[in-house]
């Protein structure tokens, strides 16, 4: 990433609008590589604390909080609707996504 942000500096000192497009391209494949790692990493670490709380811990705290805010939380929320536009380009990104995630549990193993 480092390499990256060294190589922003001249090309936008050289105003080249191809340039900056390739590298502004690749800056965003690369953040998107860390949001992904960190997803992982994030998952990885909450697993590991969930498996040491109790669960039924865990239900009587979110029983407590819920009765200070005044909430039913045998309440169940109606379905939600999207379009099917919508729902079309979120599949696109969550494949896309899965298949970068695939590639980074990869090269982590």
């Amino acid at each position: 990433m480092s390499a990256v942000f060294k190589s922003m500096d001249a090309t936008l000192k050289s105003m080249n609008l191809e340039k900056i497009s390739a590298l502004m391209n690749q800056f965003e494949r690369n953040f998107e590589t860390m949001d992904v790692q960190a997803v992982l990493m994030e998952d990885t670490m909450g697993s590991t604390s969930t498996l040491t709380t109790p669960q039924n811990e865990v239900d009587m705290l979110l029983r407590e909080m819920a009765d200070e805010a005044g909430l039913d939380l045998s309440l169940a929320l109606p379905p939600g609707q999207t379009s099917p536009v919508t729902s079309t380009v979120a599949s696109a990104e969550q494949e896309e996504l899965s298949k970068r995630l695939s590639k980074v549990r990869d090269q982590a193993s």
